[in-house]
């Protein structure tokens, strides 16, 4: 229940973004800067961001198989959009196997076998967006745009 509710807060904020996302210059959305990484665009991080979960939360906790889309396959916001409604659908998924067990997760990760629990793999996650959503906001700045507050408390 806690994950559930604390997911929507991490929605709540993700949605100030891509709002704020909305008003930026398509050219600009997608402009790669070699100083911020994953590709340096705004685009390429929130792509990166998503690919995260489909890593951590599809592949490796629900075991389904997801193949990542190049960022190139992205090419505005409204396509992002519709990417983040995919991660939202497994989230969903996600909430119930956490509901019904607590039992760690299995996976393998650089040759080795590991287990962790899932709230371990959640506060990855989402901590690492939030590490994402800085660049980004940082990146639109040296862009000439006035960021806005995207945290959970504003």
């Amino acid at each position: 229940m806690y994950l559930k509710k604390q997911y929507n807060l991490v929605l709540e904020s993700r949605n100030v973004l891509f709002d704020y996302c909305k008003t930026i210059k398509n050219e600009d959305f997608i402009n790669e800067n070699s100083s911020f990484g994953r590709g340096g665009s705004m685009r390429n991080l929130l792509v990166h961001i998503a690919n995260t979960y489909e890593f951590w939360i599809a592949n490796i906790s629900l075991k389904k198989s997801i193949v990542f889309s190049p960022y190139e396959n992205y090419q505005n916001i409204e396509d992002v959009l519709k990417l983040f409604l995919s991660i939202d659908e497994f989230m969903d998924d996600f909430f119930e196997l956490t509901e019904k067990s607590d039992n760690e997760i299995q996976y393998e990760r650089n040759g080795q076998k590991t287990r962790t629990e899932p709230f371990k793999i959640f506060t990855h996650v989402i901590t690492h967006e939030y590490h994402h959503k800085g660049q980004i906001l940082s990146l639109s700045r040296h862009l000439g745009y006035i960021p806005v507050d995207t945290d959970i408390i504003r």
